[in-house]
Order: structure tokens, then sequence, then C-alpha cells
């Protein structure tokens, strides 16, 4: 199976600041692993968006795929309790 490619949008560096380092380390293994299967088992396509959530610990992850261009790009990573507000 080809691999996709992971891109980040640049407002996921601001969300990362605030991640504690141990969180930080798993939750870029999760990403890591989305060009690999960017539909894991447990992911879950978000209703009213063409975007995908996948759960690492308390945090979440929301990504897209782009399957004719083989990416899948990183939109919003936060505490499962404010990720979904204002998700652009």
């Amino acid at each position: 199976m080809v691999g996709y490619k992971i891109f980040f949008k640049c407002s996921v560096a601001k969300d990362l600041e605030h991640i504690p380092k141990k969180d930080l380390i798993r939750i870029l293994q999760r990403i890591e692993s989305l060009g690999h299967n960017p539909r894991p088992v447990g992911c879950e396509k978000l209703a009213g968006y063409e975007r995908y959530r996948i759960r690492q610990g308390n945090y979440r992850i929301i990504y897209s795929i782009k399957d004719q261009e083989l990416s899948v790009w990183i939109v919003k990573i936060g505490h499962r309790r404010e990720v979904y507000r204002k998700m652009s």
C-alpha cells in the first residue's frame, strides 16, 4: 500500500504548545501512523464536515484526507472538551 503524506495546517503549531510532552509524543506517533492507514479502527467522520477525528487519550486529532493526492492534513489538535469549538 502506498503511504500518505502528512501535512499540518499552520495553526496546529499553536495547538501543540500547550500539550504536555508525555502526551505530545503519543499524539505525534498517532499522527505518523495515519501515513500508513488514514482511516484506522476508531476513527470517526465528523458530521457536517469532510473531516475525521481520532482519539489519543484525552486529546483529539482532527484531520482531512485527500485520497487523490495521497495526503492527510492535520487541521486541529486539542483536549476533548475544547477541540470541537470553532473548527475552521
